[in-house]
């Protein structure tokens, strides 16, 4: 909850992962609160002071979970309606903004971009969606301590500059220092 909220403000592209992998955890704790705060949530805490607002917080994410049936995949509704921002946002800066240098970052991880959709089950996903879930599908395979190609890092190298470009962009959007016709 307060990693969730310090992503939110500086990184929106760390928070979506981050949220992903909380819906997972959500998930592999077959949504047992009392499990989730006893063995995932308590054991990361200095002290018991912040237990109140992680169990509320983890409250309203299971229930949202729940009520969308997202029980094996799928996302909380906030953080699709940030993934339509995102997507709205990038086709802004390529088609509205037409800014340089953004075109040149996302036309360099275009190919892979390409390759990783054919190889997934996300054919049916916008490319902002996808560069996440090859973010997360990265996150996993560490996690997972597996070996990744050097060719597949610098894939994973070229979506992840794109989503951080867009990440700075978003940041500076919301708060009001971005103007779309004079980059």
């Amino acid at each position: 909850m307060l990693i969730a909220r310090q992503k939110k403000e500086e990184n929106i592209a760390e928070y979506i992962l981050y949220i992903f992998q909380i819906e997972d955890v959500i998930r592999a704790y077959n949504f047992d609160l009392d499990s989730i705060i006893s063995e995932f949530v308590k054991p990361q805490l200095p002290d018991d002071s912040f237990l109140s607002e992680y169990r509320k917080w983890y409250t309203g994410i299971i229930s949202q979970m729940k009520q969308r049936g997202l029980d094996k995949h799928g996302h909380i509704d906030e953080v699709k309606e940030i993934l339509v921002e995102l997507s709205y946002l990038h086709n802004t800066l390529l088609n509205l903004a037409n800014d340089d240098k953004y075109r040149s970052t996302f036309e360099r991880a275009n190919t892979y971009l390409e390759e990783f959709k054919q190889k997934s089950n996300l054919k049916e996903k916008n490319n902002i969606e996808i560069l996440f879930h090859a973010m997360y599908m990265k996150l996993l395979l560490r996690l997972q301590k597996k070996e990744i190609s050097s060719e597949t890092e610098e894939a994973f190298d070229t979506m992840r500059m794109v989503l951080a470009y867009l990440a700075r962009s978003y940041k500076r959007m919301k708060s009001g220092d971005m103007d779309f016709l004079n980059n």
